[in-house]
């Protein structure tokens, strides 16, 4: 399989044995990676108890115009070479695909992107795959695949002479033994002491898939806030698992049990790059976190700390939904439908805060700080929340809202955006088109949206960010079970754009 982003391509490998000096060749566009397999396969196959012929062996990797890239080709050109050299029945080994690396004592390793690999393979019409026995955790999670997994080269010769004398056929690989899961740190969001406002906002922005900023000054629980969103948020559909671990396949990240339907969480340093938040590298394409956050929460901690053009590179995913990493020759695209959650302090110092506020910063930091989340970036971002210190009257204040109780009312609220925009094919309002909302049936009445009218005439508010707060009106009346928003949804949406919470 040859990989593009999460597109696969099923790949012929032929081989070809010819009198000549001994030498194996690797035609078809291999990286340097695949280009080496020889010198792997040659000591493979010594360790497995048969050779390599000592003749001139051309391999070609078929279509011809793909890039091949990295190790799985290994165990492919393996098979293939002894194929030819009559080790193995041809016609038995040619409608499976094999993936895997092969060492030099003959065994066979795993490798990134199986998942992608089997599920371009399922799509193609591929039923039978041999993976790395580290691998099949994540194979077995294609459906209509035969997967099967081999420790070594060897062990799999065996298998293949014991199907040419009786018949039998690859054996099944068993389910992967259950491992310790890592001790995870519990968060709920009963844990977060006082913040109202804040907690509404997460509510809201997790019930109708809002992008929302939490500034505040150090410490009063924006970190907080942010990993708690992932724990109101509904399961992820077994298609959107399926993509997400994909996803993180492709970057690395080995699936070790069953399909976790949990949504991502993806929390990069503010001394991030564009590839490593984008996606990109020097050979293959790999997913940035933008793509392994899909379907889950991206969360930015210290926003203003990130280079401009790394926020820059945020507003065309934030629109579409997918990214598209273009390079000379090839462009791949990813999916990267996710929450963005900025938080940010008042200023560089953190003290700009308050009647008693210490403030350090000259004017040149203050401004150089603020302007790091440019106006375009800003004009995605629905939700806008002020975070400030917690009282400590707070502390003694009965424990809030679980993150169960929560979840159930996002839950609820997501149910009746799903019916009311099935015909349009989303589930939420934040990914509803804005011009159906400003065009009936579902435009509201001047006497509802006159606040929003007067904002946009006076220039206050752009075209997009009028769309935005209608958006975020439906989802305040969602969660009020109003089937329309009313005056005081709009205004709540709208005091909730400009970061003031309006009645």
């Amino acid at each position: 399989m040859a990989l593009s982003g999460l597109a696969g391509t099923v790949v012929d490998v032929e081989a070809h044995i010819a009198a000549g000096l001994p030498a194996m060749a690797v035609s078809g566009l291999p990286d340097k990676a695949c280009g080496q397999a020889p010198d792997r396969i040659r000591s493979a196959a010594s360790a497995s108890g048969t050779t390599v012929p000592a003749r001139r062996i051309v391999v070609n990797l078929s279509p011809a115009s793909i890039p091949k890239q990295g190790s799985m080709f290994d165990l492919s050109i393996a098979v293939a070479v002894l194929a030819a050299a009559g080790d193995i029945r041809s016609g038995l080994v040619a409608d499976i695909v094999h993936i895997g690396e092969l060492g030099l004592d003959g065994s066979i390793r795993s490798v990134r992107g199986v998942l992608p690999c089997v599920m371009a393979a399922a799509r193609a019409g591929v039923t039978a795959v041999v993976v790395p026995v580290d691998n099949v955790a994540e194979a077995r999670l294609v459906s209509g695949v035969r997967v099967s997994a081999a420790r070594t080269l060897g062990e799999l010769l065996l298998w293949y002479a014991a199907h040419r004398d009786t018949g039998a056929p690859l054996p099944l690989a068993p389910a992967p033994s259950a491992t310790a899961e890592p001790v995870r740190r519990a968060v709920d969001l009963a844990d977060v002491v006082g913040q109202p406002e804040a907690r509404l906002a997460v509510e809201m922005a997790a019930s109708g898939g809002h992008h929302m900023l939490l500034s505040g000054p150090p410490g009063v629980g924006k970190t907080m806030l942010a990993e708690r969103l992932v724990t109101v948020l509904p399961p992820l559909s077994r298609a959107l698992a399926l993509e997400s671990h994909a996803i993180r396949s492709l970057a690395g990240v080995r699936v070790a049990g069953d399909l976790d339907c949990t949504p991502p969480y993806e929390s990069p340093h503010h001394s991030a790059s564009v590839a490593a938040i984008v996606g990109g590298g020097s050979g293959q394409v790999l997913p940035g976190a933008i793509s392994r956050a899909h379907g889950g929460v991206l969360f930015l901690d210290e926003a203003a700390e990130f280079k401009t053009s790394v926020l820059q590179t945020l507003r065309q995913p934030l629109e579409s939904g997918v990214v598209t990493v273009a390079r000379a020759r090839e462009s791949v695209t990813f999916p990267a439908r996710f929450l963005l959650v900025l938080a940010a302090n008042p200023c560089p110092c953190g003290k700009a805060w308050g009647k008693g506020a210490h403030c350090t910063c000259s004017a040149l930091d203050l401004r150089r700080y603020h302007n790091k989340m440019s106006g375009p970036l800003m004009d995605r971002i629905d939700i806008r929340v002020t975070v400030p210190p917690v009282p400590r009257g707070a502390f003694g204040d009965q424990r809030g809202e679980s993150s169960a109780t929560v979840a159930g009312r996002v839950l609820t609220a997501r149910a009746a955006q799903a019916e009311r925009w099935r015909s349009l094919r989303v589930g939420l309002n934040g990914q509803v088109p804005g011009h159906v909302l400003r065009r009936a049936p579902y435009r509201l009445p001047s006497t509802v949206t006159g606040v929003l009218d007067r904002a946009l005439d006076e220039g206050n508010l752009s075209l997009r960010g009028y769309d935005r707060v209608l958006r975020l009106a439906w989802t305040a009346a969602d969660m009020a079970g109003r089937s329309v928003p009313s005056r005081q949804d709009v205004g709540l949406a709208l005091g909730l754009r400009a970061g003031e919470m309006a009645a």
